[in-house]
């Protein structure tokens, strides 16, 4: 569960935001007092911070400037009745994640919390991969060591370098959104922001202000002016992620914005110019929906200047070993435990489909670290976690079975611990069978 810190002098506000926050899922604790709220916020962990800008013995931005000059690391967003757009930017220079202005509806705090943990998320290396990519393929390789990966980190390193439009294509999990940052790293943006949104995840009646702003008076609750993400990544690099999921609508205002440079925030009449490297991601087949009238097909060819395509972990099992033993060091680190993957570890890892690709291996493993006490980690401790079932089975009969079967073989060694002559006893067959079995399916 996030913990939010509430800074704000208003008891009603504080309790309001307590009882809203608590309801979707956050754990709150709230101050009255900058002083009081400084010194909680360095010695307790929380997430997120919603601070107030006019309060009494230390106002917002000092606090802000006070808690950042000495290691604060939760992303603050601030609160203000005053200041408009002045205020905001002000805000932003001191470290400031978001600005809201108050009055504000629920829905608006709830969404600005949601898309500062999708920051957050967007900023994990899910893939490990490195910042520089530039640094040559020794330094990728840690993590990465089929040749489609390879391709792909090469083709990174060469677009990296010019304000292209990238579309970043693959399953689920596969890593788009690592590719974006690295891109965005080896860039000459690099130091200006990099912004990420799903489009899939923010309701359609809110998309176009989050992207694009809005001016005061534009719709009920507008009560002044906002930059959008477009606005915020000036500059530097914006993610739209899922872009397969924008709304027509605003799929043309995203091809003007491509196209000319510039954007116009709901309600207001004139155009803003904006200097924003747009990188797409997506796990739909964007040619098919612009052939089926879903997409609009000039933006997809204005998005489709460079694709870089992710292949499925399935697809590459070379870069399952180096993965999971990246993701223990990196465990190991963050828990301050000696933890190691045995050989029949990788095997059993090396084995499995992981439909979720990276992101589920990287859960799987952490899962298996968490519920162990033993630093040496064995296949039981995978096997006896829950893995996702698919909505239909595919393939022949003879591969449904086969996959059962092998699955059936993992989990009964996962439960003895790797014992085979008891695996053997549980699943009924000779031990010879079962040392076949393994075999054939890379269970060894």
């Amino acid at each position: 569960m996030k913990k939010v810190l509430v800074v704000d002098d208003e008891p009603g506000l504080r309790q309001s935001l307590g009882l809203l926050l608590s309801d979707a899922g956050y754990s709150v604790t709230a101050e009255s007092d900058g002083r009081k709220a400084l010194d909680r916020a360095l010695a307790e962990p929380f997430d997120l911070v919603l601070c107030d800008v006019r309060m009494p013995e230390m106002d917002g931005l000092t606090f802000l400037r006070s808690y950042r000059s000495r290691g604060g690391a939760a992303l603050v967003i601030m609160m203000s009745a005053y200041g408009g757009e002045d205020a905001a930017l002000a805000a932003m220079k001191e470290g400031a994640y978001d600005y809201l202005p108050k009055p504000f509806r629920p829905d608006e705090v709830v969404l600005t919390l949601r898309k500062a943990e999708e920051r957050e998320r967007l900023g994990r290396d899910v893939a490990g991969l490195r910042a520089q990519l530039a640094i040559g393929p020794a330094e990728r390789g840690l993590v990465v060591e089929s040749r489609p990966m390879r391709a792909a980190l090469d083709l990174v390193a060469r677009v990296a370098e010019h304000n292209t439009t990238v579309l970043i294509t693959g399953e689920s999990g596969t890593g788009k959104e690592v590719i974006a940052r690295a891109i965005h790293r080896a860039s000459p943006r690099s130091a200006r922001p990099f912004v990420g949104i799903n489009c899939a995840a923010i309701p359609e009646s809110l998309l176009e202000s989050e992207l694009f702003g809005h001016v005061r008076g534009a719709f009920t609750g507008a009560t002044a002016d906002k930059a959008g993400l477009f606005d915020q990544a000036n500059g530097g690099t914006l993610l739209l992620d899922e872009i397969g999921e924008l709304p027509v609508g605003l799929q043309a205002k995203l091809l003007r914005v491509l196209q000319e440079g510039e954007i116009r925030r709901v309600g207001d009449q004139r155009t803003r110019q904006v200097d924003v490297r747009v990188l797409a991601a997506t796990a739909r087949d964007l040619a098919a929906e612009a052939a089926a009238g879903r997409f609009r097909e000039d933006l997809f060819y204005r998005l489709n200047v460079v694709t870089i395509e992710l292949p499925p972990l399935r697809e590459r099992p070379e870069d399952i070993a180096p993965l999971a033993r990246h993701f223990v060091a990196r465990l190991a680190q963050r828990f301050g435990r000696a933890l190691v993957l045995n050989d029949a570890v990788v095997a059993w890892l090396e084995a499995q489909e992981w439909r979720g690709n990276v992101r589920e291996l990287e859960n799987a493993i952490e899962r298996a670290v968490v519920l162990t006490d033993r630093d040496v980690l064995e296949v039981g401790d995978f096997a006896r976690a829950p893995r996702p079932t698919p909505h239909a089975p595919a393939g022949t009969l003879s591969d449904i079975v086969e996959a059962a079967e092998r699955d059936a073989i993992a989990a009964a060694l996962g439960q003895v611990s790797g014992n085979r002559r008891e695996a053997a006893k549980r699943l009924g067959v000779s031990l010879r069978t079962l040392f076949y079995k393994m075999s054939r399916y890379g269970l060894e």
